[in-house]
């Protein structure tokens, strides 16, 4: 019906919703998943190679570069904890530990209320490896990120979440909480 002007008047409409992310990949073939496998694995050899020339100068190996970044990301954690984000056998993180602790990159000490509990933390050494690593790595996310530009980021992190386990995602949610946290008392 027309307005008292004469213009037509729009019709009242409910907003129609929003199709969830990636609705319309719901029914992506076969082929176009093990494509994406394979950026998958040429990624993670290509991102972890970055890292393996420093390590193998040292003879460390990616499990050495894991325990480096779990413990400098999470200073004074359990060795229970550590366990429980690399998923390994406590005689392969023994091995690890041993080594890492031996060349003076990880210092152990014992736990406030339970003396047997070994608590984990770089040496300034450890990290300075670490960030060296990490210095490395960052060059290709750098590089990879600018590529995809800005509007990327968000998707890469969303499908990462998506391919990780609630554990994983527990780990990083807690992770981004004390993040924020620790900038809000900066501010």
């Amino acid at each position: 019906m027309p307005d008292p002007k004469g213009a037509p008047r729009a019709e009242a409409r409910a907003p129609e919703p929003k199709a969830a992310a990636g609705a319309a990949l719901l029914f992506l073939r076969e082929e176009e998943m093990r494509a994406a496998q394979d950026l998958l694995f040429f990624a993670y050899r290509d991102f972890t190679n970055a890292a393996d020339v420093i390590l193998d100068e040292l003879g460390l190996g990616r499990a050495h570069h894991r325990a480096l970044h779990f413990i400098g990301r999470n200073p004074g954690i359990p060795v229970s904890d550590l366990l429980a984000i690399l998923r390994i056998t406590k005689q392969s993180l023994a091995r690890v530990l041993t080594t890492l602790i031996a060349q003076g990159y990880v210092a152990q000490t014992a736990g406030r209320a339970d003396r047997r509990q070994r608590l984990l933390s770089l040496t300034a050494s450890g990290q300075a490896l670490e960030r060296r690593l990490f210095e490395r790595q960052r060059e290709r996310l750098i590089a990879a990120y600018r590529d995809a530009g800005a509007g990327s980021v968000e998707g890469f992190r969303r499908v990462m979440r998506g391919i990780m386990d609630d554990a994983a995602r527990r780990y990083i949610d807690r992770n981004e909480a004390a993040l924020h946290a620790a900038q809000a008392r900066r501010a």
